[in-house]
């Protein structure tokens, strides 16, 4: 691949990309072909389709992109469903539920599991956050006999706009450095912007849809315990919340001495600071999270090892679909990659003239549409765009701005290429048609309500 050149022009590669998106709605919408295979035949045809050398698309394009996507996720959604299994089978969700709604009242609890999850999502990736707290959700929703998309928009809302907007997430801190940003203003804009987006986008939302589209409460994550199956002893709501704190803190103990490390204030080298870096990384702390919910959760049911065994596999199985069409998303992103098309768009885009923070926005979107990625796109934009912000003469606060702004773009009209789409899809067990008027409605609300308060506050300051 490193010798190919793409040759076609950037209105071929368009159109190939928008038949490619038409030919996945028609597969799946009308013909209803199952998303792995829609997603595996379109990323081959689209790879055909714009020249890629045939020699190299099936293991350097298509087996590298879905292994590289699944190398990401299949561990941190596996373990995140165990986690969540062992919380929801100890019946500490219901516990956790039954807490947030008697503090905050029955009419606020979608706001109460959006709060929960802005904090939670502080540390902790998308992908690992989600998964372990949608149990909660479903048994919210659950406690409180309705539909369960006003609860589940409010809390992936929450952890989307802190994946997106905040340090220590990978697509700030990098959109930082190539606009010589600081992460303090980044973070002292960003956490106000966050919550105001997710309030709309996340929780009003959320409402809106959920009285117009019923999403009925899954049984993916909960393996389909039903209600009569409770134990005698159910877990409390300060034993969850302790569990699910462990891999918050020991993520954000990562992420800070990465930030240390970067700062020149700590030897990241030194062999104290790589142990713990290794434990606060994702996988180990979702690890270790596992366990100790298996001995203090599996204790609370009286569960023998065998039947702790049979707990934990049981959450893998429902999970299988979700990575497995996770991982063909991630393909189809690579696809587009490879082939030049979101190269091809972002080059054009940064060449119209138009006002910086408006660029930012408008390639990272760009990016977004053509390629799938958040994290991709965010950084690819600050990097493209880098050199304009540099010469536009900005102060501390107007960086931080560019970076939100850049970072809104990003975040913007996720669909099939983008690996979050299939995964919330797939949780939630909504069909395509249903992610699009939820999943990809939130995404592109958060885009909007995001760049408008970074347009804003760019103005003031």
């Amino acid at each position: 691949m490193d010798t190919w050149t793409q040759t076609l022009s950037t209105g071929t590669l368009l159109g190939i990309a928008a038949a490619a998106i038409l030919l996945i709605l028609l597969l799946i919408v009308k013909l209803r072909i199952h998303a792995l295979l829609t997603l595996t035949i379109v990323s081959l045809l689209t790879a055909i389709a714009t020249g890629l050398p045939t020699s190299e698309i099936v293991n350097d394009v298509l087996v590298k992109n879905f292994g590289g996507t699944l190398g990401n996720v299949a561990l941190l959604v596996g373990l995140g469903a165990m986690l969540g299994r062992l919380v929801e089978t100890s019946g500490g969700a219901q516990s956790l539920a039954d807490s947030l709604v008697h503090m905050f009242g029955e009419k606020n609890a979608p706001f109460a599991l959006g709060v929960a999850s802005l904090i939670f999502g502080f540390p902790i990736f998308f992908d690992a956050g989600l998964v372990v707290m949608l149990p909660i959700v479903f048994a919210t929703a659950r406690r409180m006999k309705a539909p369960v998309l006003a609860y589940g928009l409010a809390s992936i809302g929450a952890f989307s706009v802190m994946h997106v907007f905040l340090p220590p997430h990978p697509g700030p801190i990098a959109a930082s450095e190539f606009y010589g940003a600081g992460i303090g203003y980044v973070l002292l804009l960003g956490l106000p912007l966050a919550f105001i987006t997710w309030y709309f986008s996340g929780y009003l939302l959320g409402k809106f849809l959920g009285r117009h589209i019923y999403v009925p409460i899954p049984n993916l994550l909960s393996g389909g315990t039903p209600d009569n199956d409770s134990p005698d002893e159910p877990a409390g709501a300060g034993t969850v919340i302790g569990i699910m704190l462990i891999p918050m803190l020991l993520i954000f103990l990562n992420t800070g001495l990465a930030t240390l490390t970067a700062e020149n204030m700590i030897d990241g080298n030194a062999s104290w600071a790589s142990f713990l870096r290794m434990i606060g990384s994702t996988p180990i702390a979702l690890l270790i999270s596992v366990l100790v919910a298996m001995f203090v959760l599996g204790r609370k049911r009286g569960k023998e090892a065998s039947a702790l065994e049979k707990t934990i596999d049981g959450a893998l199985a429902p999970v299988c679909s979700v990575i497995l069409i996770t991982g063909a998303g991630g393909m189809f992103g690579g696809v587009l990659r490879a082939s030049g098309i979101g190269q091809a768009l972002a080059d054009s885009m940064s060449q119209l003239g138009i006002p910086v923070l408006w660029g930012c926005f408008l390639v990272a979107l760009v990016l977004r549409i053509a390629q799938g990625s958040a994290t991709v796109a965010l950084t690819t934009a600050a990097a493209l765009m880098a050199p304009a912000v540099a010469a536009a003469g900005l102060n501390d606060w107007q960086l931080a701005c560019v970076v939100l702004a850049t970072a809104a773009g990003s975040v913007g009209a996720s669909h099939f290429n983008d690996s979050g789409f299939w995964l919330v899809g797939r949780l939630l067990d909504m069909d395509v048609p249903t992610t699009l008027k939820t999943w990809t409605v939130n995404q592109t609300l958060i885009a909007i309500v995001g760049f408008a308060l970074s347009a804003l506050v760019f103005s003031i300051l």
